[in-house]
């Protein structure tokens, strides 16, 4: 699978630990940005980063920025986005899915390396399900982003 990544200054020291991640287990990896501690506004990395998927370079993104809200927030500005915050195992597998979440925020200040590995690992191997109720919601979202 492809996956884009990004973060912010905040996100940044624990970005590594994901993308070294990723590629362990298999997946294309394309990093745009931050790729230093220096401020950084995360809406630009976001804009980046949503241009990828829905470009199709990339088939799922993750963000990683201070609490994981900012970037979500960004993300779900573009049409076709689906972002979702997780911290929690159960969340990063069923936001994927229920809801065909395609951008997956974390919180670096919120999470360290260990769980993010696991949220990472969770919400890659998630498949939307096949469900008729989780297929008709998903396309009531993808109405309301013609709204």
């Amino acid at each position: 699978m492809r996956i884009v990544i990004g973060s912010d200054h905040a996100g940044w020291p624990l970005k590594q630990a994901i993308v070294d991640h990723i590629k362990s287990l298999g997946h294309e990896v394309n990093d745009v940005g931050s790729y230093d501690e220096q401020p950084v506004d995360f809406p630009d990395i976001a804009r980046a980063l949503t241009g990828q998927l829905t470009s199709g370079g990339a088939e799922r993104g993750i963000m990683v920025c201070g609490t994981g809200v900012g970037a979500c927030i960004a993300a779900n500005k573009v049409k076709g986005i689906r972002a979702a915050v997780c911290h929690d195992i159960h969340s990063a597998h069923q936001c994927v899915e229920h809801d065909d979440v395609n951008v997956m925020c974390i919180g670096a200040q919120i999470v360290g390396p260990w769980l993010a590995v696991d949220l990472v690992g969770a919400y890659l191997k998630a498949e939307f399900s096949t469900d008729e109720d989780c297929r008709r919601r998903v396309e009531k979202l993808h109405a309301m982003d013609l709204a």
